[in-house]
């Protein structure tokens, strides 16, 4: 159970804090819905129903050591490149899916590579824009860094890539 200001991830979709707990009758049944404010987007509201968090895999946010710990390993991990688009297309989401910021981060990693070294196709491109949402929400509520900062770094270890 979490409360009014807690920072959580909602895979799929990002990090945030919540801002409130309310009650709707959806297809009249009473449900209790955590109302979050995403933290990137800054309008966006998403609701979720507190019944389903741990199927979702709804989780908090990591601290600051942690997300310290993701940005070295966002250096440091390997590519690895798969010319079958369904296939990597299908493993991509189900990564994105669980919500573990280390699978999002793979993700990012590879997709960032590809479109520097072979562009990426328009549904690539949004699963790219996606998922470094994801990533840099809770990156930046773990207050490891700021956003641009954040994008400085990804952008320049992807770059070094083609350096070498």
């Amino acid at each position: 159970m979490y409360n009014i200001g807690d920072k959580i991830v909602y895979p799929m979709y990002g990090a945030g804090v919540i801002e409130a707990i309310e009650e709707r009758i959806v297809l009249g049944k009473k449900q209790s819905y955590y109302v979050m404010k995403m933290t990137l987007t800054g309008e966006m509201t998403v609701m979720i129903p507190m019944d389903n968090c741990d199927e979702i895999g709804v989780r908090v946010v990591i601290d600051k050591k942690e997300g310290a710990k993701v940005l070295e390993e966002f250096r440091k991990m390997p590519v690895f490149e798969n010319d079958n688009w369904n296939k990597r297309h299908r493993e991509n989401m189900q990564k994105i899916k669980t919500g573990d910021i280390y699978q999002v981060l793979g993700v990012v990693k590879e997709l960032m590579y590809r479109d520097k070294s072979k562009g990426l196709s328009t549904s690539e491109r949004k699963m790219l824009n996606n998922a470094k949402q994801i990533m840099i929400s809770e990156l930046v509520l773990s207050a490891v860094a700021e956003k641009n900062d954040i994008e400085s770094i990804m952008n320049d270890t992807v770059d070094e890539l083609f350096e070498a």
